[in-house]
């Protein structure tokens, strides 16, 4: 289950503070287990402190909510991070958008970028701007017939049974593809979230996206607030590692809502 033990990666920027925010309301929403961790480099005499002192300022936003807060020394963030993933045994990272990118979309910096073809936890990333609500609005998954995604839809089934959100499933139509054959596709996905979560197939969503190009297709379909978007790692990943392929690269560039990555063979 996404959010049994969740570490947000936090630094005292806007991307920290939205990271800090949703990660809060998830283990508010599951109970789960929160650790807020700050990576400082090994280069700079001081850097400890500063990662304790910026921890102190995560630990006022949170307002009393019981979690764990640890630096970890690293020369990467998303090295770092990994580091004490595994050392906390947290099943989900979260991370912010850094500075300088679109409002309301993800945007991919070197923490990202590591984490993105290394890390052994599902990875969410923030959108800049992000504000998440009390508790998620719905769970979508964008799928593509492929064992790694049917993976990722029995994940999405059982997280939005815990949540008490509905269940998309998505698909995009860019660049010609036959609709038809991907309504058929999604149609086995329904069966198989259906069989997985018990939920009745009726009550699973579906929408295929149309466009020149998967920008275009992602901006053709609704998104509600509050919505969390679910990616597989690519075919390509190694076992338990998250690997982003293209075409999931440019959906998560193009989503208006934070979205997770899951690591491959992890259903």
């Amino acid at each position: 289950m996404i959010g049994e033990h969740v570490l947000v990666g936090y630094k005292g920027d806007a991307g920290g503070r939205e990271a800090l925010a949703q990660a809060r309301t998830i283990v508010e929403v599951t109970g789960g287990l929160l650790t807020v961790g700050a990576v400082h480099g090994p280069e700079r005499a001081g850097s400890g402190l500063e990662a304790r002192a910026t921890l102190a300022q995560a630990a006022s936003a949170l307002s009393g909510l019981p979690a764990d807060f640890v630096t970890q020394e690293s020369r990467g963030a998303g090295r770092g991070l990994s580091v004490l993933a595994s050392k906390v045994e947290a099943d989900l990272i979260v991370i912010g958008s850094p500075g300088g990118g679109a409002h309301r979309r993800i945007n991919l910096g070197g923490t990202a970028d590591h984490l993105m073809h290394a890390s052994t936890q599902a990875v969410m990333l923030t959108p800049a701007g992000h504000v998440p609500l009390d508790r998620p609005g719905r769970v979508t998954v964008a799928y593509v017939r492929r064992p790694q995604c049917d993976e990722a839809v029995v994940r999405a089934a059982a997280a939005a049974v815990r949540l008490d959100v509905p269940l998309r499933l998505m698909t995009l139509a860019a660049e010609g593809e036959d609709q038809d054959l991907l309504r058929d596709d999604l149609a086995l996905a329904i069966r198989l979230a259906s069989r997985s979560s018990g939920l009745a197939a009726e009550e699973i969503q579906a929408r295929v996206g149309e466009g020149d190009d998967v920008a275009e297709a992602m901006a053709a379909v609704p998104w509600v607030e509050g919505e969390l978007l679910i990616c597989a790692s690519s075919e390509d990943a190694p076992i338990h590692r998250v690997f982003l392929g293209e075409t999931a690269f440019k959906v998560l560039r193009a989503a208006p809502c934070a979205a997770t990555v899951l690591p491959r063979g992890t259903a």
